[in-house]
């Protein structure tokens, strides 16, 4: 993303492009310098309504600080982090080792992992679906194209339409570790560029299925989830993510080079603050504590 400098500064700047491209967010009451360097924030598609709230919120409170934020994936917000273009990397995933080792090649360093908030990977479906409840083997057998009609998990007699994420999204990779234990999609999923992308077709489609952050779930309803089968199912919510009694609670982080220091650490430090960690649940994501 292209810094810019101002000469007369005095106003809040805010650009979102929708499905979480982009977002920016500028406080522009300090000078030039304090102008072009700004933080950097990139990466988690699940993240980056958080983010942005984090933004606008701190830069108010912080007269003189610049947080962009932009979204585009874990992965992408991952390999900005590696290449140098951005001071923090949001991901709903952890890092892998063959990343931090291409970290490490780089700037010497593993990087530092900061969990910054937890979330409730939610299953989605039409608002008119009578399946109140799946297990985890259930939704794995979905996923992988082994049920492929509505009525063998007790729904209606209807195909099951697939919609999943683009592969360099944290919750790709998340759900395909966690769910499918590594194996590939069916090729049936359609693949969407985003969360609310995900939620905005399942929210048109009676038939259809999605995964992703909680905070989305807007006009679809969340599916209770199971660990086994004939085990009580458990809707995504603060407790039940808190607890671990909800099969796909995980954390979300914030990944920098090196031990934060300066306005970064500034800015990192407010996040997880009791502050911070407030927004986080006021803007649909659970607290670390």
């Amino acid at each position: 993303m292209r810094r810019l400098t101002f000469h007369t500064l005095s106003s809040l700047l805010s650009a979102v492009a929708v499905g979480g491209a982009l977002a920016v967010f500028a406080t522009l009451a300090a000078g030039p310098a304090q102008a072009a360097r700004g933080i950097t924030v990139k990466g988690s598609d699940t993240m980056v309504i958080l983010a942005q709230r984090w933004a606008e919120t701190y830069m108010k409170s912080h007269r003189g600080r610049i947080v962009q934020v932009t979204g585009g994936g874990s992965g992408t917000g991952i390999a900005a982090l590696i290449n140098g273009t951005t001071d923090i990397c949001m991901a709903s995933r952890e890092m892998k080792q063959a990343e931090k080792t291409k970290l490490r090649d780089r700037f010497q360093t593993m990087g530092v992992e900061i969990p910054v908030a937890k979330d409730g990977l939610a299953i989605y479906v039409h608002t008119s679906n009578p399946v109140k409840t799946l297990d985890v083997d259930q939704l794995r057998r979905i996923y992988l194209g082994q049920v492929t009609n509505w009525k063998d998990v007790g729904g209606a007699d209807e195909p099951i339409t697939l919609y999943s994420r683009e592969n360099s999204s944290g919750t790709y990779v998340y759900f395909k570790d966690h769910i499918l234990k590594g194996k590939d999609f069916s090729p049936r999923a359609q693949t969407l560029p985003g969360t609310a992308a995900v939620v905005n077709a399942v929210a048109k489609d009676p038939n259809g299925i999605g995964y992703g952050g909680a905070a989305y779930a807007k006009g679809v309803r969340d599916v209770a989830l199971a660990f086994a089968t004939g085990k009580p199912g458990v809707l995504p919510t603060a407790a039940t993510v808190a607890d671990g009694t909800y099969p796909l609670s995980r954390y979300l982080y914030f990944y920098v080079r090196s031990k934060p220091a300066g306005e970064l650490k500034e800015f990192t430090d407010w996040v997880v603050s009791t502050e911070g960690q407030a927004l986080a649940t006021k803007v649909g994501y659970f607290p670390l504590k």
